[in-house]
């Protein structure tokens, strides 16, 4: 099989101008063409009114041999690599002690399936509530202002992810095709069959609800086992090697091999596991607020006259400004025509975060625009950047008015440094509701400063981007873990044998598909280990 790259066509082409298009670059009669795949399929909108679509293809063909020597110095034809995924292990009869998850999100997830598939049944714990009864804990606090702390945006079975675009692409090396794995378990599990080709998949969240059950029940079918609201506690470590872990009940459950898929928010868990000697470190995190413009803005500004176009869906944006303090401030985390939600798992703080269905149909587009941060910013051991978060969050909780709103401000009211009293023709979408104020206070007064000046920026790149009565909502404080709890190439905690930290909480991962690859390598790092292959 071949692979095609950079096959570029009109937005609005034909059926038939596709393997049209493909006999042309390899040079062959349609007859040579025996059959073909979109791998992936993107877009080119550089040029509003000339929008191309990209494909990549994997043709198979009559002559395959002496098509590759034809094309043997041209980049963008070569022999279409074996993305299959080839399990490290299969288990024959039980382990004699199962590995232990701690944590069900996109990490946790597809290391719990892959250790599954091969046979080693693991014991998955998860301190929030299954998927279904969680959500309803959410619209507690979306519509009542009721917050449960162990059961919201961030705890639960499927993780912070569940409530989010749902993106399913990342610009991680993959040299290996595990991010294939991640994307065919998913559909398999219920998820649209396009996000296998198109260049931006995302899922949404309804539909990653049902996704996560499926993969849960197929976790269970293959002897796994799946503990809902059981937070662990301690671990225990007999002259640096782990031994087991301690449930919030008391309950021991001893084991040699454990994978910390904790997501970014698991604060008390952080500061357990920092307590035990656990070797971990800062990292670098950004915080800022969440915009929101009218969806069609956004489209107008990227797609000109293409906007609305079936193909293209709902415009998103990637964008970047460096302040002129030294500060980077750039776009996370976009959700087209989606929402902002109520994202926090303390009591007493204000955190957002954005949302959006599969049809990413709602009215306003909403990002983060967040600015950089590093160790320096919140000196002090590997646990500062937590009550640097927490700082802010409070703060912002304060700022809305202590009932769980969030405190917001027209972009035009804080690029003048003047308070918000009246919303205009951008109606923020938070829930429990947005407490107009000045933001002015609710971050360090560097990020306020490079927001301020990146606003106008970003107005030169997308037209009406500091429109003035667009809404600021803040804070956006969760934007990765900041700490990295350390591993070795074993994958192995630097100074506890047996202890695999993984994911996003771990400092390895940003996003569902990031997550995901990592959990499936870190499975197969256990797996290895357990068989004596790589002994801890």
């Amino acid at each position: 099989m071949i692979r095609i790259t950079e096959l570029r066509l009109p937005l609005e082409h034909p059926a038939e101008a596709l393997p049209a298009a493909i006999t042309e670059r390899l040079g062959i009669a349609p007859a040579g063409l025996l059959d073909f795949t979109v791998f992936k399929r993107g877009y080119d909108a550089r040029k509003r009114d000339a929008i191309v679509l990209v494909y990549t293809i994997d043709a198979t063909v009559t002559d395959e041999a002496g098509i590759l020597a034809k094309f043997n110095k041209d980049q963008h034809i070569n022999p279409a690599p074996d993305t299959t995924y080839k399990f490290v292990a299969n288990l024959q009869g039980p382990p004699e002690i199962r590995p232990v998850i701690v944590g069900f999100g996109p990490c946790g997830i597809m290391a719990g399936l892959v250790l599954a598939q091969m046979g080693f049944r693991p014991i998955i714990l998860e301190r929030g509530k299954k998927v279904r009864e969680r959500t309803k804990d959410t619209w507690g606090l979306w519509r009542k202002h009721q917050l449960n702390p162990e059961s919201n945006v961030q705890f639960g079975e499927g993780g912070a992810g569940t409530f989010s675009d749902g993106k399913l692409y990342s610009q991680i090396k993959d040299p290996k095709h595990y991010g294939r794995k991640v994307l065919a378990e998913f559909v398999k599990a219920g998820a649209p069959e396009e996000i296998l080709y198109v260049s931006k998949p995302h899922i949404g969240t309804f539909r990653l609800v049902k996704m996560v059950e499926n993969i849960r029940r197929e976790i269970e079918a293959l002897g796994g086992e799946i503990r809902f609201q059981q937070q662990v506690a301690d671990v225990l470590i007999e002259d640096g090697q782990l031994r087991g872990v301690v449930l919030a009940s008391g309950e021991q459950i001893r084991t040699d091999h454990v994978i910390l898929a904790l997501g970014h928010s698991a604060r008390d868990t952080f500061q357990m596991l920092f307590g035990c000697g656990v070797f971990m470190e800062a990292k670098p995190f950004s915080v800022g607020f969440r915009i929101e413009h009218p969806q069609t803005l956004i489209d107008k500004a990227r797609f000109g006259k293409y906007a609305g176009n079936a193909l293209l869906g709902a415009a998103d944006y990637k964008i970047v400004h460096h302040a002129q303090n030294g500060r980077s401030v750039y776009s996370f985390c976009m959700c087209p025509g989606g929402q902002v939600v109520a994202a926090t798992s303390e009591p007493g703080r204000v955190v957002t975060n954005g949302m959006s269905q599969y049809s990413r149909a709602e009215r306003n587009a909403n990002a983060g625009i967040v600015v950089g941060i590093t160790p320096e910013d919140y000196p002090g051991n590997p646990l500062a950047g937590l009550e640097f978060q927490r700082q802010w969050e409070s703060r912002a909780y304060e700022l809305g008015g202590g009932n769980y709103e969030a405190p917001g401000q027209l972009v035009g009211d804080f690029i003048k440094g003047i308070p918000s009293t009246q919303l205009g023709s951008v109606e923020p979408s938070y829930q429990p509701g947005v407490h107009l104020t000045d933001l002015a206070t609710s971050l360090p007064y560097y990020a306020i400063e490079a927001i301020r000046e990146a606003l106008p920026a970003f107005e030169r790149q997308i037209k009406g981007f500091s429109m003035y009565d667009a809404v600021l909502t803040g804070v956006e404080t969760r934007t990765s873990s900041p700490l990295r709890i350390t591993r070795g190439q074993d994958m192995q905690s630097l100074n506890v044998k047996g202890l695999y930290p993984a994911g996003e909480g771990a400092g390895y991962a940003g996003g569902i598909l990031s997550a995901g690859v990592d959990g499936i390598r870190i499975a197969e790092a256990v797996a290895e280990a357990m068989l004596g292959k790589n002994p801890p």
